[in-house]
């Protein structure tokens, strides 16, 4: 059943303005909407309409100006307002009150989920009816699991919509295409050929005035928890006997399942954790993180993570997946790179030399290249040279896509309740360890690559051990 009225409770904040408006228009401008929609933006600002409709006009002006006119008009013209008390069951009735079924995004913070879970729980939303909501999914696997229980009150599970704007990604989604749709691919996908897998997104970007929200989360929690974690469950994951919602989620579960519980002393040789000290990045300044507007320095957040983790499963028992991201860095990548072992003969002169062959899945902006070894101008002499594509753009931009599974019912690129919660099982190790100090808190200039990377004894030895490429 397509549902054609939205709320969204926190309707005036940045994912609002940002992401969720344009997505609309582009809704609209692909004929996936009609004229017939509505939006109610709950907030608690005390504004009315015409003031709202003023505002989402700015934010779609400033973030989607390639939009057609006529789209971002008939998406502002749709747009309602109702000032709300999210905690408060009697002002979250009103806002939701019809007798339409209605999807409910809840563009808040986390700590604000459970409160409004339960608000709705006593609005009786009407039969048909959806509940979004945003990452992080609680803030530990106990917050998780409560969500869960709370939201299993309100509606079923498959009207739980958990996003993750990373899965509706072409090239994410490419991942599995690259994987499942090319004979040369699937036979070697495993540890007997695939040594290391990086997921990585480094910005340059830096706090950019989100101290409100990215001081109180963490690298850590704001990326590799849900985003970095979902790559890894596509990358991964066996294949599944199709892509409807339970195949697939199924499988991704089960690679989070098999995630190698770290201890403490994994966490001390495997993780690490970073912020920015002040830095120049491209052709402009950067405080450090602790001079950002907003920031408490006694909350040691960290602006930078990196976590290696082993599955336990017969396909891949000896492969390393390292999972970074950090923010204020030399340059821009998001990408996932495919490193594969190296052949066990070479007939060469230099074969100590030889690069291993890599396959990157370009992130943002989406692309796809593979290195390869060839012969070059000398005789008997390795090169190599790297063949690329870039994809063609998508038809509708991540959060588009995500919306519009949620108004036409189909849970297959949200999250499981399971899977957020084994998501949290894979993180609070490390979380607890950091926690009490096991691992230190580095710093790195901004616009540098990050802090120096630590090559312990015991690390070099195990990498090596498996035979893995250890990085250039």
């Amino acid at each position: 059943m397509n549902i054609r009225r939205l709320v969204v409770l926190g309707g005036t904040g940045d994912l609002t303005g940002r992401y969720l408006l344009p997505a609309l228009a582009a809704l609209h401008a692909a004929g996936h909407i009609d004229d017939r929609f509505t939006l109610t933006a709950g907030s608690r600002e005390d504004w009315d309409g015409e003031r709202y409709r003023r505002w989402a006009a700015a934010q779609l002006e400033r973030h989607g100006a390639d939009l057609p006119h006529d789209a971002v008009r008939a998406v502002t013209a749709a747009c309602g307002y109702r000032k709300v008390d999210v905690t408060d069951p009697a002002e979250v009735a009103a806002v939701v009150a019809g007798d339409d079924p209605v999807a409910v995004y809840l563009a808040l913070p986390p700590a604000l989920f459970a409160a409004t879970v339960t608000a709705l729980h006593e609005a009786e939303l009407p039969h048909g009816s959806r509940i979004v909501t945003e990452k992080p999914f609680g803030e530990s696997l106990r917050d998780a699991e409560e969500l869960n229980r709370l939201l299993a009150d309100v509606l079923p599970e498959q009207a739980v919509f958990r996003v993750d704007h990373f899965l509706a990604m072409t090239t994410v989604q490419n991942l599995l295409g690259s994987r499942l749709a090319n004979r040369v691919m699937e036979p070697i996908w495993n540890s007997t050929h695939i040594a290391e897998v990086d997921i990585v997104w480094d910005e340059t970007l830096a706090l950019e005035g989100r101290a409100g929200y990215y001081d109180h989360v963490g690298a850590l929690k704001d990326m590799i928890q849900n985003h970095l974690l979902q790559i890894l469950c596509l990358v991964a994951m066996e294949p599944p006997l199709t892509l409807g919602e339970r195949d697939l989620r199924d499988r991704k579960v089960d690679v989070l399942r098999s995630v190698r519980r770290l201890t403490d002393a994994d966490v001390v040789h495997r993780t690490r954790r970073a912020r920015y000290a002040a830095g120049r990045a491209g052709d402009h300044d950067v405080p450090a993180y602790t001079d950002e507007d907003g920031v408490d320095a006694g909350r040691r957040t960290e602006t930078f993570a990196e976590v290696e983790l082993e599955l336990d499963s017969w396909r891949w028992a000896g492969t390393r997946f390292r999972l970074r991201t950090g923010k204020g860095l030399g340059r821009d990548r998001m990408e996932v790179a495919v490193r594969f072992r190296p052949v066990p003969h070479l007939p060469f002169a230099q074969d100590e030399d030889v690069r291993p062959n890599v396959l990157r899945f370009g992130l943002d902006p989406e692309s796809l290249s593979l290195d390869l070894n060839v012969v070059g101008s000398q005789v008997k002499k390795l090169t190599q040279v790297s063949l690329s594509a870039r994809m063609d753009p998508p038809a509708l931009p991540a959060y588009g896509r995500l919306l519009l599974d949620v108004l036409r019912g189909d849970p297959a690129l949200s999250i499981r309740g399971d899977e957020a919660e084994e998501s949290w099982r894979v993180v609070e190790p490390v979380l607890s360890a950091w926690e009490r100090g096991l691992v230190p808190l580095e710093e790195y200039p901004a616009g540098s690559d990050g802090p120096p990377r630590r090559h312990t004894p015991e690390r070099r030895e195990d990498l090596l051990h498996q035979d893995a490429v250890l990085p250039q």
